[in-house]
């Protein structure tokens, strides 16, 4: 049978991705809305307290738009929006109404995967806070203070940072960021991880070629070695 509601045809690939969805962040759940009449699907929303619900916008009995509106006035659950819709028009209709993601059928199942990842690390980090010394990173507000001049991380600085924190004290091998952070899904021949904690250790080091915290273990990866803020 078909969870909440989904059209036979859909059942299996959804099924796919939220089983990809799962073992990539198992403490979390998510839910897919398709088809079913609106009540249904709200009721379904509210009893499985999702962490993540994946909206089809194309539904045979309503406007997903709509329905995108009554879950957000029900609970504040981050929304990937799933539709075939091509329009521009559409993709802004929906991110201005709060959409955590956008995505357009056909898609890459990578990286349908790498936007549920980024959507659920944005939402709910395991470390909220990082110290670096006097320097406070606040993940979830997006900040760093205690600099002597102000600090501006990109949003992909603040993921690879929060990765490495989440493990602090373990060494976090190249292959490893690639995947989680840039979403692919084998390796390439990039320097691009090595640019980026070159950039980190230039913004939040005090002596970025005499690392204090992000620490370069040789043929294996990166290490940071800090604690999080009390």
């Amino acid at each position: 049978m078909a969870p909440h509601g989904l059209r036979r045809g859909e059942h299996s690939f959804l099924l796919c991705l939220l089983r990809h969805v799962a073992a990539i962040w198992a403490r979390h759940c998510a839910l897919g809305l398709t088809a079913g009449r609106r009540p249904k699907r709200c009721r379904a929303a509210r009893s499985f307290a999702p962490d993540l619900i994946v909206l089809d916008v194309m539904l045979p009995d309503s406007d997903g738009f709509e329905l995108f509106g009554a879950l957000r006035r029900q609970a504040r659950t981050p929304i990937i929006m799933l539709t075939a819709r091509g329009e521009r028009a559409d993709k802004l209709r929906g991110l201005s109404l709060g959409a955590d993601d956008y995505i357009t059928k056909p898609f890459d199942l990578e990286e349908f995967l790498a936007r549920v990842r980024n959507v659920l690390r944005r939402i709910r980090p395991a470390v909220e806070r990082l110290a670096l010394g006097s320097v406070t990173v606040d993940f979830r507000a997006r900040t760093v203070t205690g600099t002597e001049r102000a600090v501006h991380l990109t949003e992909q600085e603040f993921l690879i940072l929060q990765y490495l924190a989440e493990r602090r004290d373990r060494i976090v091998d190249r292959h490893e960021l690639l995947s989680y952070v840039w979403g692919y899904p084998e390796a390439p021949v990039t320097r691009s991880v090595d640019h980026a904690i070159a950039r980190l250790r230039k913004k939040l080091e005090p002596e970025p070629h005499h690392p204090r915290f992000i620490h370069s273990v040789r043929s294996e990866g990166y290490r940071l070695t800090s604690d999080p803020a009390e």
